[in-house]
């Protein structure tokens, strides 16, 4: 599938979270410019189907462009009629999976317990959203990959700066990345620069990190 492909090539999906939609299109802009492609507009955005429809229309191809927070299947069918080509959800919900299997559209569920996380890769699961990872860390990332290893995880909450090469090399396929990198701060002052700025260390630390792992895998 070329989209998840895309993803985790990428490395980072950007969680866009805003009480105010109307700066979110040049925040992705922002986003794109500093080398992060994956976008995840949360629908506890005002109007987040319009701010999605916005993104898609305004950088087209540029990014892939997912929606989040999905709780159900009737608002992931939205989603992706209104523009999203991949599904995440704080929650498991096979009804969300086979609404993406049906539309042939990447589906990440959260889940945090052993059981919870193989529930959700045997229900079709493309990507386990492992949240909120912040409650163990990279450790309770690297101890889930050790009987788990062929399910792909994305740990999400509590990813930043400091912690992000950790969870890399603690197994993670991609990371999850909110305020650590869309900050409330800069979305209100329009500073679209800093979010640049940071979407490029991200991405720094992203490619960093993977050559230091396939250099000692050689």
């Amino acid at each position: 599938m070329r989209t998840l492909q895309r993803i985790l090539d990428g490395g980072i999906v950007a969680i866009v979270r805003s009480a105010d939609s109307s700066r979110l299109v040049e925040a992705a802009q922002a986003l794109a410019a500093g080398g992060v492609t994956a976008l995840e507009i949360t629908l506890t955005v005002p109007n987040a189907l319009e701010v999605i429809r916005a993104v898609r229309k305004t950088l087209d191809e540029t990014v892939i462009l997912g929606a989040g927070t999905v709780l159900d299947a009737e608002t992931a069918r939205g989603a992706i009629l209104a523009g999203a080509e991949f599904i995440v959800s704080p929650v498991f919900k096979p009804s969300v999976i086979r609404l993406c299997r049906r539309y042939d559209k990447p589906v990440m569920p959260g889940a945090f317990t052993p059981t919870e996380i193989l529930t959700a890769w045997e229900a079709g699961a493309d990507v386990v959203k492992v949240f909120p990872a912040d409650v163990g860390g990279p450790a309770y990332l690297k101890a889930i990959r050790a009987p788990l290893p062929q399910v792909r995880l994305m740990p999400t909450g509590g990813v930043d700066l400091e912690t992000a090469a950790d969870f890399l090399k603690a197994g993670a396929c991609c990371l999850g990345v909110g305020s650590q990198l869309v900050e409330g701060k800069a979305l209100a002052q329009g500073d679209f620069d800093r979010i640049r700025d940071l979407a490029r260390r991200f991405v720094a630390v992203v490619r960093q990190t993977r050559a230091e792992l396939e250099k000692s895998a050689s």
